[in-house]
């Protein structure tokens, strides 16, 4: 019997490898969160790029680790109970393959078990500006139950370096697996206007 919040975080390759990467750090550190790591191979290479770290070290962070064509994992099927999976960040080709149902890779064949069994999947899409396909794309998958969630910046909260932003993108997703983490002010209101 699963104790734990099953989490599976997928890494692919648009810009924003660092959102992925911190939201596995706060997950590392909790004692009621399992995480399921897999990276595509342009998500490989775009976060060895874009970080300081190899691929192999973020795969440590992780409770269990697939390859990103290993149909055989568990979270590749709906009797294996995942609560959430997120997937940051997302190209516009892995939402593609998830809103027409190609379930060529591990990726999107999780994505697609999330959505037949009705759990949450937050997708965190990197592009811009966004043709007609991709907001069709996005169009279809909202109307699935699928939380769209583009890292959009904010100024409210007051940040004060790229840390600060990232950290309001990790706060807000985890809102939406209902895992509480206070990363960054959150928005009280005002009353002096």
């Amino acid at each position: 019997m699963q104790t734990k919040k099953q989490i599976v975080l997928a890494i692919t390759g648009a810009t924003g490898a660092v959102i992925g990467v911190r939201m596995l750090e706060r997950l590392r550190v909790r004692g009621d969160v399992e995480t399921h790591l897999v990276i595509s191979p342009w998500g490989r290479r775009t976060l060895e790029y874009e970080t300081p770290l190899h691929a192999s070290e973020v795969e440590t962070m992780a409770d269990h680790v697939y390859k990103p064509n290993d149909m055989w994992s568990p979270i590749a099927s709906g009797s294996y109970r995942i609560d959430a999976m997120i997937i940051a960040p997302c190209s516009m080709r892995t939402l593609a393959a998830i809103a027409t149902g190609l379930s060529d890779s591990l990726i999107s064949r999780a994505a697609d078990v999330m959505l037949k069994e009705q759990r949450k999947l937050v997708l965190v899409p990197r592009e811009t500006p966004l043709s007609s396909i991709h907001l069709e794309n996005m169009g279809r998958l909202a109307a699935m139950g699928t939380v769209l969630m583009p890292p959009m910046l904010t100024f409210y909260n007051r940040p004060e370096s790229i840390e600060d932003m990232v950290d309001h993108v990790v706060q807000r997703v985890f809102d939406q697996i209902g895992i509480c983490e206070d990363l960054s002010p959150r928005w009280i209101g005002r009353d002096d206007i």
